[in-house]
């Protein structure tokens, strides 16, 4: 049984490969990928497999955009962060998927389920993820609402230059360069805005593309963005983020 996993971040596809080895000893990895373009590139060149693990963020973009450009002829198990609204959208399209981080019991289930009705799986509608896609591009956050002394401010996406983390605390700097504390971590946060307006350049930067005013080389194949607010510290691409990056420049 030969799989794929579509999965960004290294440490979680790892997990996923070891849990899916110790259950099931027949099940051949194939090969990782961790961007829409690099997925699209290899199954269109290459025999499918017969199930694959798409994670939904990926590094330029949603998995379901894979669906988009490439015929899929083989059932997919997502891993997803998203909250249960969207996970809504699985249930009623009949699509499975597991909650991150995975679960062993329920990884099991899943590759049970997909055993027991592979013989009657062929492809997944595209109407399921245009379904999907929408539901999801109408659930970003268009604001956040953050507590400044005894009031409540509302600052709307728009108006966000950043989301950085420090001193394990996170913030969001606006458009004028200050910054507002709030309650949510970077991963939270990541789930919860448009990837097309902000990309996570690092472990401790969100950043929206609106207020980048130059990208330039740095060093050890990283590059470094200037953006168009004050910053104390440089804000800096992580190498493994690079690729992926640049493709969300492009898009």
């Amino acid at each position: 049984m030969n799989y794929i996993i579509v999965e960004d971040e290294k440490p979680s596809a790892e997990r996923l490969k070891l849990l899916i080895s110790s259950l099931r000893s027949d099940y051949n990895h194939i090969a990782t990928f961790d961007s829409v373009s690099s997925t699209v590139k290899w199954l269109k060149q290459n025999p499918h497999p017969e199930l694959a693990f798409f994670d939904i963020q990926l590094a330029d973009g949603i998995s379901f955009e894979i669906f988009e450009q490439v015929k899929i002829d083989f059932p997919v198990i997502f891993t997803t962060a998203y909250n249960e609204y969207a996970l809504k959208a699985f249930k009623v399209n009949s699509i499975d998927y597991l909650l991150k981080p995975v679960n062993e019991t329920e990884l099991k289930a899943a590759i049970e389920k997909f055993h027991s009705t592979r013989n009657v799986i062929n492809t997944i509608d595209p109407n399921q993820i245009a379904n999907l896609l929408s539901q999801l591009n109408n659930n970003y956050k268009t604001r956040f609402v953050v507590k400044v002394g005894e009031h409540l401010k509302m600052i709307d996406c728009s108006n966000i230059a950043f989301f950085h983390s420090m001193n394990k605390s996170t913030f969001i700097r606006n458009i004028e360069g200050r910054d507002y504390a709030i309650d949510q971590t970077l991963d939270q946060i990541e789930l919860a805005i448009n990837p097309t307006e902000f990309y996570r350049v690092n472990r401790s930067c969100i950043m929206g593309i609106k207020t980048i005013r130059d990208i330039v080389a740095y060093s050890n194949s990283r590059l470094k963005i200037v953006p168009t607010v004050k910053t104390e510290e440089d804000i800096i691409v992580s190498r493994e983020r690079v690729s992926g990056f640049k493709e969300w420049l492009e898009k």
